[in-house]
Order: structure tokens, then sequence, then C-alpha cells
């Protein structure tokens, strides 16, 4: 996993609970890295898995709930560093149904060792979108965060229902219905 992923996440829990909860969650957890990351370093998944988990027991905060609003954060992320790539489109329906043949084509011109679940568009019309998410890392409330985020990044809202094909949240459908007439 990429470094900018830990870092980010990092950056998150500082500025919602405070260096000291930063500092506890590295010292709890068994980190080859040791908690210093790079943007551009490529760390082992089971370091982020004992962040989260760390963060949500000391938070008393669910694993999902903290990947959703990091997924949330992590969009600001998107706006800063690929702003030109955002600009592209037109709104938001067409930028998620684009992430597979072009976001993520992307993502791995700039990070060629990123490993990037997968984006199916299952069926597409101006307003509604279904796609099927495969990762082994199961981190589909990060993906439901950036949706999230897409969506006011046009200024407008959608509904978007997650229907778990495996239990263990490594496949998941995403139906995307856009909402008319502007925000939440």
């Amino acid at each position: 996993m990429k470094g900018i992923v830990f870092s980010e996440f990092l950056e998150l829990v500082e500025e919602k609970f405070g260096m000291e909860m930063v500092d506890k969650i590295i010292n709890q957890s068994d980190l080859k890295s040791q908690g210093a990351y790079t943007a551009v370093g490529t760390y082992e998944f089971s370091e982020m898995l004992q962040l989260v988990q760390n963060l949500s027991n000391n938070t008393k905060i669910s694993i999902d709930d903290l990947l959703l609003v990091y997924g949330e954060h992590f969009f600001q992320v998107l706006e800063r560093d690929y702003g030109k790539m955002l600009a592209l489109y037109q709104d938001p329906i067409e930028m998620l149904s684009s992430i597979e043949n072009h976001i993520h084509v992307e993502v791995k011109k700039i990070y060629p060792d990123a490993e990037l679940p997968t984006f199916e568009v299952l069926e597409k019309t101006k307003t509604k979108l279904i796609m099927l998410y495969k990762s082994g890392r199961a981190m589909h409330q990060f993906g439901l965060g950036l949706m999230n985020k897409t969506f006011e990044f046009f200024n407008t809202s959608a509904e978007i229902v997650l229907e778990k094909i495996k239990k263990d949240g490594t496949e998941v459908k995403f139906l995307i219905t856009q909402i008319p007439n502007g925000p939440k």
C-alpha cells in the first residue's frame, strides 16, 4: 500500500483525535516501518489494518465508520494532487464510471506498483450507476467516502446503497442514484 495512504491517515487521526492518539496507535501496533511513512514508499497493508484497528479500539468507533470518514478526508488529496484530472469530468456519474479505465490508469502511471481495487461498471445511465467493487483489502467504506465527496465536488448528492456480495466485504455492489436538484 502506498505511503500517502498511511501519511494521510495519520494526519486525519491527528486532526480529529490529537497527536497523542497518533503516538498511541503507532506504539500499540507492530509496525515494520515504525510508523514512518513517505508518500511514494510502499508498506504492508497489515500495518494499515493494525493502525485502524487500534484507533477503533481506542475511540470505540467502528472500523467501517473510520474508513468512511477517512475516504471523505482522502478526497481532498485527490483535489489537491489530481485537480486537473477531476476537471476533465462534467458530472459525478461519469467520473465514478471512469475509475477503472481512466483514473486508476493514471494512478498506475505515477505509482506503478500500487495495488488498486477493481471497479466494474454493471449498469450506467445519466443518473444511476451500479458498480462491482473487488479488493482483498475490503476497504469498500473508504470507497464510499470517496464517492460521497465526489458528489459534493459536483455540488449534488446521491443515494448510495452497498450490497455485500461476499460477507467479508472483498466484493461489494454499489448502487448509486444521483438525486436531482442540488446538494443534500
